[in-house]
Formats: structure tokens, C-alpha cells, sequence
């Protein structure tokens, strides 16, 4: 089942060469506030201010023998100003469709994994598609979770006790034979285009509202629509539909180099930043990488901030491309472990509000070790180091941008 790729990520890296003047890899993944507006705003500018978790086991996705609600409970639930501790779990629709309590034995089988490593928050991610890089019509398709499943989904970990996050993304398979990233896209009409992604959004706010989730995420990586005037109108909208907080993902690139202007109160930044070290260096290297590129857009504290989606391969190489989802080279665990326990220090010393790692497949097992002649190697369930660095973190002291560093 890992031999699926998410079609999630893949820019042209030259934008950011001409930017910083720095060269990079091609194919780092990608996966942006302003005053005068009645809606809240954020302006981010140029201002410089090894155990395994329990469970595992080789057996395969399956309807049968689900967790027990009582056994689906988080032990530290995320409250208000707590660090978010979380995964992207990405949903595609399989071709033949699975039933209702396939997917919500499945959500059940995600989150007690999510417990066993500490977590205390998900995000669900799906895509949603266009034609071309020029088209102005956006709509689901088959591989498109529906409202109503998708609030089955949301329910589950609900009630478990986990913050629960929604974020529709444009998928990239379509843009392929164009400049290949969601970032690029210049629709023909962008009123159009406003206007069709309205209609999509607008089913799925309401389910996110039902289901009482805390954030839906109005957007991903979108760099050449950000600062669009439309935003206005449509996150307006989005916050008289849905009771939660709406939110923007950035990616990094336009995080470290431009000004983000979206109507939103709450930004994500989508985080591959590339680090010219080898394999084998030290977790303190990755840290001083991570903060090397953090710092052209402000030192010290970051707690408005949120690392929305970040991960990298469990490869030799990764660290010079961490969100190459394409690349196959020699498996190397070490690696992946390392940029956890980075990033993990990077989020507590700079006080930022959490981390949501890149991803769990909603149709897999996540207690299954990976194939790696076939799994993406961005997957960390099943591999122990991963697993431990992650638990690690997500079960530290601390709690959340107002708290001081922990030794």
C-alpha cells in the first residue's frame, strides 16, 4: 500500500535561487497577512524580530477487530495554548470505495497508533483537483473523500480526545506536463477561480463545523494566488460557515523570503528546509541548519508559528532535499531520526506552536514495518528510530509557546 506517492510536491527551486541567490536540489518539497481589513490579519515581514510504540505487528489494513472507544483516549488532550503535537494523515479514496466502518475502523486503528506515540493532534488531508495550471474550475473527484465520510473520520478522533485539523490540498497530477506545483498555478480567470473554489470549500466547512473540528486550513502552498484580494471574501465567508479558527499553510520558501499576505489569524508554514550536511552529522548540525534559515525571516521566538507539515526520508542524501517524495536511494533510518530530534529542538527552543509530521496514509496499517522495495521513504510508521524520536517529542515538558526550552 506505501508504494503510493503523494502527487504533493514538487517546485521549481530556481524561484527560491533567484530569491536568496542560493543553489538547491530540484525537488524539494514545497508540499503566506496585510492591515486595512476588517478581518483579522497577520503580517509576516521583513522585520527581524528507541522504543517502538506498543502494537505493532505485520498485520495488514483491515475492518476487523477495531480499538475499543475506551481504549481510543488521549492522554495529555490539547487545550488552548498547549504545543501540538500531530501528523498529516492523508486520505485518498481508494478506486474501489471502502464502506463506512472500513473508514472509521481505520480512523480508530490511526489514532490508537497516534496515542501509543503521544500525539494530541491530526490533521486530515485530501486532495481536491484541477485540469491545468490555468484552469478556474477546482472540484472532487473520485479519489475526494466526501463531507459526510470525511466527518465520520473527524468524529472518531474527536472523541478520542485529539485536536483535529482539515486541510483540502490541490493535488499536482494534473500539472504535471506545466510547471508541475500547486505554487505556480495562474488561472485564466481568477474570479472564476474564487468562485469555483468557494462552491468545493463550502460542503466541507460545514462538515468540519459539525464535527467541531479546531481548525480547516483555506489553503496550501497556493504562492502565486497569495495576497489576492479575493482571500477576503472567501476566508470571510469560510469564518461565518465554520466556528473554528481558518487558517493558511505557507511553504517555506515564501515563509524565509517574501512578505505572507493572507486574511488569515493563524499561519502554517509547510517546512523542507535543505541543509548541506552529510549523513552523518550530528543532530546539532540540523539544528543550526533549521535556524540558519529561520533567522532571514526573524530571530529568537516564533510562537505564532506552526510547522504544518514537515518530514523527510528515511535515506542517504535526504538532507540536501527532505521533501524529495520521488527519490529511492539506500535506506537510511539514522537520517530520519536525526531531522526529528532536530526539528524537535528547533520548535521547543524557538517556542513555536507544534509540529505536524508528514504522514500516515489514511488506507494503510501503520503498525506494519514498510516495504521499502515499494514504500515512499517518507514513511515512518514501522521504523523504530523514527518512532522513538517522534514519541520523544511529542511526550517532552513541553507544553507550548508560552513554556521555556526544556534540558
Amino acid at each position: 500500500m506505501r508504494s503510493r506517492l503523494p502527487l504533493l510536491a514538487i517546485f521549481p527551486v530556481t524561484v527560491l535561487a533567484l530569491v536568496l541567490g542560493t543553489p538547491f536540489v530540484l525537488g524539494n518539497h514545497p508540499v503566506r497577512w496585510e492591515s486595512g481589513s476588517a478581518l483579522p490579519r497577520i503580517v509576516i515581514g521583513d522585520d527581524k524580530d528507541s522504543s517502538t510504540p506498543s502494537g505493532h505487528s505485520s498485520a495488514t489494513a483491515s475492518a476487523s477487530s477495531p480499538p475499543t472507544t475506551d481504549s481510543l483516549k488521549v492522554t495529555k488532550p490539547w487545550k488552548e495554548g498547549m504545543a501540538q503535537w500531530g501528523v498529516q494523515l492523508y486520505w485518498e479514496e481508494e478506486k474501489q470505495k471502502r464502506s463506512d466502518t472500513f473508514i472509521e475502523n481505520q480512523a480508530r486503528k490511526h489514532a490508537e497508533y497516534l496515542i501509543g506515540l503521544g500525539a494530541n493532534s491530526v490533521a486530515v488531508s485530501f486532495p481536491f483537483f484541477i485540469h491545468n495550471s490555468t484552469s478556474t474550475t477546482l472540484a472532487a473527484d473520485a479519489k475526494t473523500p466526501s463531507p459526510e465520510r470525511l466527518q465520520r473520520v473527524l468524529k472518531v478522533f474527536r472523541d478520542a480526545g485529539f485536536r483535529t485539523t482539515v486541510r483540502p490540498i490541490l493535488d499536482e497530477g494534473s500539472l504535471k506536463q506545466a510547471n508541475g506545483w500547486r505554487g505556480s498555478i495562474e488561472p485564466a480567470s481568477r474570479s472564476a477561480w474564487f468562485t469555483s473554489y468557494k462552491k468545493f470549500l463550502t460542503p466541507y466547512l460545514q462538515a468540519a463545523d459539525e464535527a467541531k473540528a479546531n481548525t480547516f486550513v483555506i489553503g496550501t502552498e497556493l504562492n502565486s494566488l497569495e495576497g489576492d484580494p479575493r482571500w477576503e471574501t472567501l476566508v470571510s465567508y469560510a469564518e461565518k460557515t465554520f466556528s473554528g479558527e481558518v487558517s493558511y499553510d505557507a511553504n517555506w520558501d515564501n515563509y524565509v523570503s517574501g512578505r505572507i499576505s493572507m486574511p488569515v489569524s493563524h499561519l502554517g508554514v509547510d517546512a523542507y528546509f535543505p541543509v548541506k550536511v552529510p549523513d552523518t552529522a550530528p543532530v546539532s548540525a540540523l539544528v543550526k541548519g533549521w535556524n540558519n534559515w529561520l533567522d532571514r525571516k526573524a530571530t529568537g521566538p516564533l510562537p505564532k508559528i506552526l510547522v504544518s507539515e514537515t518530514g523527510i526520508g528515511a535515506m542517504n542524501g535526504a538532507y540536501h532535499a527532505p521533501g524529495d517524495f520521488y527519490a529511492r536511494r539506500a535506506v537510511n533510518p539514522q537520517v530520519q531520526a536525526n531531522w526529528y530530534k532536530a526539528v524537535c529542538q528547533v520548535v521547543q527552543e524557538r517556542k513555536m506552536q507544534g509540529i505536524y509530521w508528514w504522514s500516515l496514509w489514511f488506507d494503510d496499517d501503520p503498525n506494519t514495518k514498510p516495504d521499502d522495495k515499494v514504500a515512499s521513504r517518507l514513511d515512518f510508521a514501522g521504523r523504530p528510530l523514527s518512532e522513538a524520536a517522534i514519541k520523544s517529542c511529542f511526550t517532552s515538558d513541553y507544553a507550548g509557546p508560552g513554556t521555556a526550552p526544556t534540558s
